[in-house]
């Protein structure tokens, strides 16, 4: 049985001053995979752009450029997506290889890499969120002693996360370096896909930071309100042997009839729902609402 969700995304930007010209890439189009399909995408913008391509990033995630040449003080950027959420295939953790294995297995042999693993090996470094570094491995310790299966190890890291973490909005910005994450054990969701991606790429191992939408339930006996929901991150781990493997180190699940994929990175700076240049502008924040609502 699959889940059908209607999912509004809105960004509206209000300027101090008026900006001449803009540029904005935007990841607001989920990504196809074999476990979801998009039924329908529609994208307003206001004002009309100056120009637009829709075409794919590096990773191959649907990216839309959009150009502004002529002076405007806001811009409202609205997603309207009906997106089919399939089941993912259950999987057996304990037959997944020893994590040791799978990072020798991706290090430099001097040999041809197949090309999952070539395509994986780009996922196993630093990049501008996540850093390698030793402090990841010692906390991550417990998880991965001497010849545990990478999946199993991968699950305990998330529970561990999730036990020793407080989910706070207050207590990080995208900025905030994760070595204070740690030292602080508060964050969000963003913080704690980081982390996780940390403490597996400092052991050598690849993991990838995807985006999307989360189905999230009111409150007992209160209504679901437009705009309550939020976007939302979690990782992805290659196994050699199973390919790749979500966890949602948030909420100790693996994502499944309700997380919405959008795109997948390094991290968040490489699939931001809208990011850009502007000359002009003053001070601004973005204003985002974010509704996932469950079609029958």
């Amino acid at each position: 049985m699959s889940a059908h969700y209607q999912i509004l995304h809105d960004t509206h930007y209000r300027y101090d001053s008026p900006v001449s010209l803009a540029k904005q890439l935007a990841h607001l189009w989920p990504r196809p995979c074999a476990w979801q399909v998009c039924h329908e995408q529609v994208l307003e913008i206001s004002p009309e752009p100056s120009s637009r391509a829709d075409g794919l990033d590096v990773f191959g995630n649907p990216l839309t450029r959009l150009a502004f040449e002529r002076p405007h003080d806001e811009l409202k950027v609205g997603a309207r997506l009906h997106v089919e959420v399939l089941p993912r295939p259950s999987l057996d953790f304990s037959l997944s290889p020893a994590w040791e294995s799978t990072r020798s297995a991706l290090c430099y042999s001097g040999t041809a890499l197949a090309p999952d693993m070539l395509e994986a090996c780009r996922y196993r470094f630093e990049s501008p969120y996540v850093r390698v570094k030793k402090s990841f491995v010692a906390f991550s310790q417990s998880c991965f002693p001497a010849g545990v299966p990478l999946l199993v190890g991968a699950q305990a890291l998330m529970e561990k996360i999730y036990e020793e973490f407080t989910f706070d909005a207050e207590a990080t910005q995208v900025a905030t370096p994760l070595v204070e994450v740690l030292e602080n054990r508060r964050g969000v969701c963003q913080d704690f896909a980081h982390l996780m991606l940390a403490c597996l790429r400092s052991r050598g191992v690849a993991a990838r930071y995807v985006s999307g939408y989360l189905l999230t339930q009111p409150p007992p006996g209160q209504p679901r309100l437009i705009g309550a929901d939020a976007s939302h991150a979690w990782v992805s781990v290659f196994c050699p042997a199973l390919g790749w493997v979500d966890f949602d180190p948030t909420n100790n699940v693996q994502p499944g009839l309700e997380h919405i994929t959008l795109a997948w990175g390094r991290d968040f700076s490489d699939v931001s729902p809208l990011r850009g240049v502007i000359l002009g502008g003053g001070n601004h924040d973005p204003e985002v609402q974010v509704t996932v609502l469950p079609l029958a």
